[in-house]
């Protein structure tokens, strides 16, 4: 009897401390953003702006990862897409040095800045949100899944243990830290053909990642200034010969090289300041990091930092740059380096939606229709570095592969099993080779803008992030002035700019991706006449054998008006909506003079479908982008 009374006794404290562990925490938060890098930081803005009481915790100084923290701060792509928070940062940027202009100082971008200052405005963007904190130095020890959400333990730099609860955890580190914690599956390295079908990827997976830099800002000291640093240990000048004309044997070495004073150019940032991030033999430096120990990253991120310090005296040195030296008070560190390196690849999640390659170039082509749940628009080539890898021949030449810009879906972010967890930055669920452009740094800015409002709207509704409605994610982003499909030749300063976003996102006017030069586009041609057979097509994708007579094959105002009220009926729209006169509707969006027999464009086709019948708001899609039943 005593055996079984000290058994029960036994049971219930195991239980209570079950419990305790469950109960007890420091503070309790609507969402908790662990990583404060460029996705984690406009994650926490954004959930904060909806509403939701928001912690940021990051394990540096600074906000903003790669932008700032790594000193990646010329950013890739996303010039013409001006979206959402993206576009609200380089307007701050454009504030701060007096113009675009001004941040135009380097060939390699439109937008280059210091980092200090980028992340100067970053922490201004997030102190200004009431419902956000922000915590630095903090490093997370463990998280727990509980009832309601997480229990998340950390470390503060002046040795207390924080224990924070949250309904909803988002994952901005620079590797997916998180997700491995909490058991996510993931990938890492290249992806089989087999398994992704596309065509640029190898025949057989393999675990080599994009090269990580350590990338250094240098400062012009002035003519006659020697700035050069002492001579690394175990300097060897040859990997770099092949940095710019002059040394380079260019019978073997195939690439294009550059005058060495032009090649500089290349990083240069606003006052006279130069960010050293060169890929062809420059500080590019090999390395998978990904799944190593704390000691064994370490030793290899201090090894990339000494072959960054063998680069700077190889420029100093050899190529007479003596007047360049590491700039000062550039980064709260003792020898003047980024906090951390550039990581260009990560853990990739298993997700709700897996984007591939095929999904990106040809979006109106696949069985699902994951382009109608964008949530981030990017631009830029498909761009992986992997010249610094020792074995060449097992990779696939992914260099600036053209594909059209594009709309990442939203179910990228979201675990496939995992419940009240989100994963932003370039942890996403997408390919190998897609990764080497959404890893851009707009991007990851909308991956986390487009995080927070998922978050916000879970703890609003009371749901887990699968659970949310994609259409409300993307109407909040759409407030918010975020792009959900990427066309450049239609802008937020257009009047029709809303509606071309809603119908480009349900198919029935779709755009024209390509590709010229640098430039990847998607056009949605708004000027353009509205042909009838593509109009039929569009509007069949939501009603199977919708059909109308029209008089040619070019819509007219009149047909556009009598399709939209049709389209209305038989997708079930708000009858309210069909009170709406066309010519008032023309007159609120200036399309200058309304004349029924007049042909109708493309943008003012988007406007009256989207005022009469609302397909947007009225018919709901699931994460694969398919139209949601009734019954469903």
């Amino acid at each position: 009897m005593r055996g079984s009374y000290l058994f029960l006794i036994g049971i219930v404290a195991v239980l209570s401390a079950c419990s305790n562990v469950a109960t007890q925490f420091d503070k309790e938060v609507d969402v908790l953003v662990i990583g404060g890098g460029a996705s984690g930081t406009m994650a926490g803005i954004q959930s904060a702006r909806l509403g939701a009481s928001t912690q940021i915790v990051e394990e540096g100084p600074w906000l903003g990862g790669m932008l700032t923290s790594a000193g990646v701060s010329a950013i890739d792509g996303n010039h013409r897409l001006h979206s959402g928070l993206w576009a609200e940062f380089r307007q701050n940027l454009y504030d701060y040095y007096g113009g675009a202009d001004s941040l135009s100082t380097g060939w390699v971008s439109k937008v280059l800045f210091e980092p200090s200052v980028g992340a100067e405005i970053l922490l201004k963007m997030a102190q200004a949100e009431e419902k956000l904190t922000v915590q630095f130095n903090t490093k997370l020890l463990k998280i727990n899944q509980i009832d309601g959400g997480w229990l998340a333990t950390f470390s503060s730099d002046k040795g207390d243990t924080v224990y924070i609860k949250t309904a909803v955890v988002i994952d901005g580190t620079e590797l997916g830290e998180v997700a491995k914690m909490v058991g996510i599956p993931y990938d890492v390295g290249m992806d089989a053909r087999s398994v992704t079908g596309e065509e640029i990827a190898p025949e057989q997976a393999n675990n080599i990642v994009q090269d990580l830099t350590y990338v250094v800002v240098l400062e012009d000291f002035g003519k006659g200034a020697d700035k050069t640093i002492s001579r690394p240990e175990n300097y060897d000048p040859t990997p770099f010969y092949c940095t710019c004309q002059g040394r380079c044997d260019t019978s073997v070495f195939k690439r294009t090289l550059w005058d060495c004073g032009y090649m500089m150019e290349y990083g240069r940032l606003p006052n006279n300041k130069f960010m050293i991030n060169w890929p062809i033999s420059g500080n590019d430096y090999y390395a998978n990091i990904i799944d190593m120990s704390a000691e064994e990253r370490d030793s290899t991120l201090e090894k990339a930092k000494w072959f960054t310090r063998c680069y700077v005296y190889y420029l100093q040195n050899e190529l007479g740059f003596k007047n360049l030296g590491i700039a000062r008070n550039e980064f709260p560190t003792d020898d003047g380096f980024p906090m951390i390196p550039y990581h260009r690849e990560s853990r990739r999640i298993k997700g709700k939606v897996r984007f591939t390659l095929n999904d990106l170039a040809r979006p109106f082509s696949q069985k699902t229709a994951l382009y109608r749940t964008g949530i981030a628009v990017g631009d830029y080539p498909v761009d992986h570095h992997h010249g610094a890898y020792p074995d060449q021949s097992k990779i696939p030449d992914i260099h600036f592969h053209p594909v059209p810009s594009f709309a990442l879906p939203l179910g990228t972010l979201i675990p496939a099993a995992v419940k009240n967890f989100i994963v932003a930055e370039k942890s996403i669920s997408v390919t190998n080779i897609v990764n080497g452009t959404t890893r851009l740094q707009p991007v990851c800015m909308l991956i986390g803008q487009a995080s927070g409002v998922l978050a916000a709207l879970a703890v609003e509704l009371g749901v887990s992030p699968d659970e949310v409605p994609v259409r409300k994610v993307q109407k909040h982003l759409l407030e918010a002035g975020a792009y959900l499909q990427p066309y450049s030749d239609v802008t937020p300063e257009n009047s029709y700019w809303e509606a071309v976003q809603c119908i480009g996102s349900t198919g029935i006017i779709k755009g024209e991706g390509k590709n010229k030069g640098w430039a990847n586009l998607t056009l949605f041609h708004p000027d353009s006449v509205m042909t009838a057979p593509a109009l039929l097509e569009g509007v069949r994708e939501l009603v199977p054998g919708f059909d109308f007579s029209f008089e040619t094959n070019v819509v007219t105002v009149e047909e556009a008006g009598r399709v939209a009220a049709e389209l209305s009926r038989a997708i079930g729209s708000d009858p309210s909506r069909q009170v709406n006169a066309i010519d008032k509707i023309w007159e609120e969006y200036a399309f200058g003079e309304y004349v029924p027999s007049a042909a109708v464009t493309r943008c003012q086709m988007a406007v009256l479908l989207h005022e009469l019948a609302a397909p947007f708001e009225t018919l709901q899609v699931d994460l694969q982008g398919q139209f949601i039943t009734e019954t469903e």
